[in-house]
Parts: structure tokens; sequence; C-alpha cells
């Protein structure tokens, strides 16, 4: 992504009509906009009316978005990130009791798309990688309220099982999660949400304000939830 000025000694960062588009309806409950609102929405980060509906068209082909009588509203797996955005908000968080979950890569051939899949999987439901096939987290979460499709694709790739670490799991957590660098970068997201959108926002102040915001929101998708 390039950088602007936007009136302040701060560059704000240009996003792809793309990224804007999903952006904006992700944060929606129905992610479905007239398609004149999207490009308009576009303009205000400097994206011409041309490249805004090129790019709706490709996300149409690309099964993205579905057009219908002048809208566009998110599908497939795209979508899904509604169910991530929710559950990074108000997450299901059981008490701790010291155990952690491993899951373990059936052994047999996979396709490609199959493997993607667990490893997206994964990342949603916030296990982290010990090694190729192998992954892990404390046991404190409701995977199913997290996304029960994705808990489903997990059991029917995987072996679970149910450990304790014999090192210390602070340091074990520390290593795998980094949550000290994800606790530092939060904080400087909510100084710049701070800065950015303190009251009610001008309409020049409206694009800084949105990455800033749409910024947040993408790092809370990936608290690691310990």
């Amino acid at each position: 992504m390039s950088k602007e000025r936007n009136g302040s000694d701060r560059p704000t960062e240009r996003w792809t009509p793309r990224s804007l588009v999903l952006s904006l309806l992700l944060g929606m409950e129905r992610p479905r906009m007239a398609g004149a609102d999207l490009v308009r929405w576009c303009g205000r980060f400097g994206v011409q009316e041309g490249t805004a509906r090129v790019a709706l068209s490709r996300m149409v082909e690309r099964g993205e978005l579905v057009a219908d009588d002048g809208a566009y509203e998110l599908v497939g797996r795209i979508r899904g990130r509604q169910r991530e955005h929710d559950f990074s908000v108000a997450p299901k968080v059981r008490p701790w009791d010291g155990d952690w979950t491993v899951a373990i890569a059936r052994a047999g051939a996979r396709s490609a798309s199959e493997r993607s899949d667990l490893r997206d999987a994964m990342r949603s439901l916030r296990y982290a990688p010990l090694r190729d096939g192998v992954w892990t987290r404390p046991a404190n979460l409701d995977e199913a309220a997290a996304d029960a499709e994705r808990s489903a694709l997990v059991a029917e790739q995987c072996t679970r099982w149910t450990a304790r670490p014999d090192d210390d799991p602070r340091a074990l957590a520390e290593r795998l999660f980094a949550p000290s660098d994800w606790a530092t970068t939060a904080r400087r997201l909510l100084d710049d949400l701070d800065r950015h959108s303190p009251g009610p926002i001008a309409d020049d102040d409206l694009p800084a304000a949105f990455v800033s915001g749409a910024r947040a929101l993408q790092h809370l998708r990936r608290d690691p939830l310990l």
C-alpha cells in the first residue's frame, strides 16, 4: 500500500479498492450496499470511478461478491471473517486449568486446497504451529462458538489431544504467540484511534479515521486470546 498525506504530518495508507470495499462491508450486519455508494466510498480515498467499478467486477468474478439489482453483497469465504470479527470483540473464553490442545494432521495425502483450508482454520481458531502439521494453544476457548464450521474442519483433518507442556507454559505462549508484541502494537493502534477519532469526524478526516479503525479491527482478529 502506498502512502499519501492527508493534510497533517502523518501519512495515511492508500488502500486498494478491494480492501476498501471489504473493510466497509465486513463492518455491516448485512454486508450489502448499492454499487453507486461503494463507488462513491472508494472515491473518498482518491479511487477513480472506473477503477472502482472494475474492482467490483473482479470481486464478483472471484466469488467474493454477488451483484443483484444494482447492489453488491459479500459472500463466500471472505464473509466468514464476520464471525472472526464478532468473536474477537466478544470471545467465549473458559477458565484455564493448565491444559493445552494439540492438533495433529492425520496421515495420508491431502490436496493443496485442503491443506490451505486447514491452515486458515487454525489461524481463525488461534492455534500456533509447533512444526509442520502440528498446532497447539491453551485449552481456554470455546472453539465451536468461535467458528463451528472451521472447528468441524479441524476435527475432520486432525487428531486432537489434551496435554501439558513440561516447560514453562508462559514462556511457551510467549514464544508461539508473542502476546507482548501484540499488546505493544495494540497500544499504538489505540493511540492512533484517539488521534484520528477523538469525537465527531469531519469529512476531510474520514479516510484517516476509517483506516485507523480498520487496522485496529484487523489487529483484534489476531488477538491470541490467551
